[in-house]
Parts: C-alpha cells; sequence; structure tokens
C-alpha cells in the first residue's frame, strides 16, 4: 500500500491504525511528539530528585528548627507601593513558580502546534482520560466531605492535578522494557491535566478582580507576543515585559503564575512558524520554544521549583498533628482522591475510550499499563501543594492536613506505579531480551534527538 502523508513542514505525520481500520491508542508517537518526549524525558529524574530534596529539607528543617523555619519563610521582601511586599514563601509560590509555569505553557504550545494535541483524533484520548482523572478525584473529595463536620468542599481541586515532573521521573527511572508510546500518553495526560489545572485555578480560586489590572496583563502579552513574532527577542527587553505581565496580573487579583502559562504559548512553537516570524530562509532546527524550553528547563527544574517545594511542603509532623490529619475529612479527601481517584478515572475514561468509539490499545499494551500510568498519575505534589494553599490559607489546619496527605499519597502513587510498571516491564523483558521494541526514549543532553519518519500505514 502506498503511504499516505500528512504534510507538516516536509516530515509526514501518519495515523496509527489496527486491523479493521480502528485507531490504535497510544501506538505510534508523530514526528514532533516524539521529539518532545525525549526532550521531557531530558534531564527529570535529575528534576524529580531536586523536587524530592526540597520537600525532604522543609520537612526536617520544619520539625527540627521551626522557629526559623516560619522566620524565613514570613520574611517580607518587596516594594510596598507597588503592593509586592511578599513573604518569601509567597515568592517562592508567586513568583519562582511563574517560571514553571511558563515551561509548561511552553511545552503545551509545541505540543497543540506539532505534537499529538494537535490532531483531534489522538489528542481526545489522553484528553478524556485527564477529564476523568480530575473528574473521580474531586467527586471522592466531595463524598467525604460534603455534609460533615469539619469537611471544607473548597479543597476539592486539590487531589485533581498529576505533578508532570515527578511522574515522568517515576517513569524514567522504572520504564526500560516499557513501550515509548505508553511514556507519551503519561506525558500529554500529564500536559493536558495541567491545562485543565490552570483553568482552575484561574477560575474557582481567583476571589476579586481588577479589570484594568487584567486588561493591562493582556496588552503585555500581547506586546510580547507581537515581539517574538517579529524576531526582537532581546532578552533585555522581553523580560522586563514578563515580569510587567506578571506583576499585572498579580495585582489583578488572578494567580500570578498563570502569566507564565500565557507568555509560553505566545511563543513560535513549530520550525516553520519561527522561519515565518523571523523571516528565514530555511527553515530552523529547532523553534524558538523548544529553543527557549531547553534554556528555561534547567531554572525550573533546578531551582524554581525545588525552592517552591521548600516553603510549600514545611508542615510539623508530629503524634498529634498525624492524628488530626487522619480524621480531618479534607486530608482524607485528598489522599483517597490522588491514590484511588487518579487511576479509577484514568482507566475507566480510556476504557469508555476504548469501548463506544472506534479506538482500542495498540498492539502489546495492556490494561496493566494503562493502570500503571494510572497510579503514577496521582503524584500530585507541584499543583496540588500549590492548590491546597489557595483554598484554604497558609498556616492554617485544613492546608497543614492536605499537605501531608499530598506528601504521604504522591509517595504512596510513585511506589505503587512504579511496581506495577516494573513489573510490565520485565514481564516485556523477558519475552523480548534484546529490548528492542520497547527500550526507553533516552535521555539526550542537547536535546537534538532526530525525529523517526512514521512508517506508511498498511
Amino acid at each position: 500500500m502506498s503511504p499516505n502523508p500528512r504534510s507538516d513542514h516536509g516530515q509526514q505525520h501518519d495515523e496509527p491504525a489496527t486491523p479493521g481500520g480502528r485507531t490504535a491508542l497510544f501506538s505510534r508517537l508523530t514526528p514532533g511528539s516524539e521529539r518532545n518526549l525525549a526532550d521531557t524525558l531530558r534531564g527529570e529524574r535529575a528534576g524529580g530528585v531536586l523536587l524530592l530534596v526540597g520537600a525532604v529539607v522543609a520537612l526536617v528543617w520544619a520539625n527540627a528548627w521551626p522557629a526559623a523555619y516560619d522566620a524565613v519563610s514570613q520574611t517580607v521582601v518587596g516594594p510596598s507601593a507597588l503592593h509586592l511586599d511578599l513573604t518569601l514563601a509567597q515568592w517562592a509560590t508567586d513568583g519562582l513558580l511563574t517560571v514553571f509555569f511558563f515551561v509548561v505553557g511552553l511545552e503545551l504550545a509545541r505540543e497543540l502546534t506539532v505534537g499529538e494535541l494537535r490532531h483531534p483524533a489522538t489528542a481526545a484520548v489522553p484528553i478524556v482520560a485527564a477529564v476523568g482523572g480530575m473528574i473521580v478525584p474531586a467527586a471522592l473529595y466531595l463524598a467525604v466531605n460534603a455534609g460533615r463536620a469539619g469537611g471544607a468542599t473548597e479543597g476539592w481541586a486539590v487531589p485533581t492535578a498529576t505533578d508532570i515532573a515527578f511522574a515522568v521521573a517515576v517513569l524514567a527511572l522504572v520504564g526500560r522494557g516499557l513501550p515509548p508510546a505508553l511514556r507519551a500518553f503519561l506525558l500529554t495526560l500529564a500536559v493536558v491535566d495541567d491545562l485543565l489545572a490552570i483553568l482552575v485555578i484561574g477560575t474557582v480560586y481567583t476571589e476579586s478582580l481588577d479589570l484594568v489590572a487584567l486588561l493591562g496583563a493582556l496588552a503585555c502579552v500581547g506586546v510580547f507576543a507581537w515581539l517574538v513574532r517579529r524576531h526582537r527577542v532581546n532578552g533585555w527587553l522581553l523580560v522586563p515585559l514578563g515580569v510587567a505581565a506578571w506583576a499585572a496580573l498579580h495585582a489583578s487579583g488572578v494567580h500570578a503564575t498563570l502569566a507564565g502559562v500565557a507568555l509560553g504559548l505566545v511563543v513560535p512553537a513549530s520550525p516553520a512558524a519561527t522561519a515565518r516570524a523571523h523571516g528565514l530562509a530555511a527553515l530552523p532546527e529547532q523553534s524558538l520554544a523548544e529553543r527557549w524550553e531547553h534554556r528555561w528547563r534547567p531554572l525550573s527544574a533546578g531551582f524554581a521549583v525545588p525552592v517552591f517545594a521548600l516553603f510549600a511542603a514545611g508542615v510539623a509532623v508530629s503524634a498529634d498533628v498525624l492524628a488530626d490529619a487522619v480524621s480531618d475529612p479534607v486530608a482524607q479527601g485528598v489522599a483517597l482522591g490522588l491514590v484511588v481517584g487518579k487511576p479509577l478515572g484514568i482507566v475507566a475514561a480510556t476504557w469508555a475510550v476504548a469501548t463506544f468509539t472506534r479506538a482500542r490499545l495498540a498492539p502489546g499494551l495492556g490494561w496493566g499499563d494503562v493502570l500503571g500510568v494510572g497510579l503514577v498519575g496521582g503524584i500530585g505534589f507541584t499543583v496540588s501543594l500549590l492548590v491546597a494553599e489557595l483554598a484554604f490559607g497558609p498556616g492554617s489546619p485544613h492546608d497543614e492536613h492536605a499537605v501531608l496527605a499530598v506528601l504521604v499519597a504522591s509517595l504512596l502513587a510513585a511506589v505503587t506505579g512504579g511496581t506495577v510498571l516494573a513489573a510490565r516491564g520485565r514481564r516485556r523483558l523477558r519475552t523480548d531480551p534484546a529490548g528492542t521494541a520497547s527500550d526507553p526514549v533516552p535521555d539526550e543532553p542537547d536535546g537534538h534527538r532526530q525525529p523517526h519518519p512514521s512508517p506508511p500505514n498498511g
């Protein structure tokens, strides 16, 4: 049968198919997604380790020297005239975490432009799985908290988030023998999950809105977009403009980290768009979004997120606090949502797509693989800690109990999900000792992994 290519800057993109004309779920990556996947896996182990180190240091510091931890966390820095006299903990949450969301925005732009999310047929599966992985944890949380003494329904979004850095790090550690397409499913699901969490933060947890400041933030983002699409990529101009967008959004009442997402989404995310924007005669090897993601990811994973964890995960742990947390419906709902709700929602949604549409699992993949990804999806951490702080306020009993629940549940999800996936990988390696069909995508420090063209259908 002759090839059926779809042109995208000279590359082939073929829809995966199985006998009978049904679309295969998670079978073959587009070249753009293969490149995105390799880039995301690059260095994720180190980022996950640093994130864990930040959390451990926070717990040790907050329990061994609580007065010093509180003093540092509550130190106020910044100009009061601009309403930016924030504590160091607030700067970590509202400021440094913006770098993390900027990288997420760049990643989203690439997925929407050259990755899985640009095709509705292939994007539907991880989108439905991500939605299921948010609805079921939220429903379990509300079932535990609604109508109960001490319950707090405003925390329903805490167990709905997946920490993309931790989840991919776990998969990188235990993933030998697993198909690369399974990693693509987790990556795309986590990216969609991040996008939905961003929408929740921007709508549900915005108490007041200053329209003038919001319009100012949008204007800054618009000017930023115009500059990066006109080859005006001087950092001395773009960085102050990004800071202005962040400050205006902070003043508007919308969580300031969303400025990072907005700025990342407007960056040209394909080689063709970059060439058009900058007047290049030939396609560049990398898009501007790809280059910036490589440049900013080390700052995000190596500094911004660990420092956020340092100030977000510092809760005092004692027998009384643990007893209170165990009996608190908030902690119960968060833990149940992450450990049970996440895998249940992801597997159920994927099963529904495979049962009631023309799509099905690709040959060689089983529901045990999907279950393992669902369990790993229960690693909440970064965004869950942020939502807990927004829902309950720092220092409140519910906030402390929610943080403990997120930490314990994320650890349990990592262990159970990693165990299931490692077992699946070992099983495949026994049947394919060389691992030729299922070796993981390697980390590549330079990020220049060349995509492999998809074979023709048939």
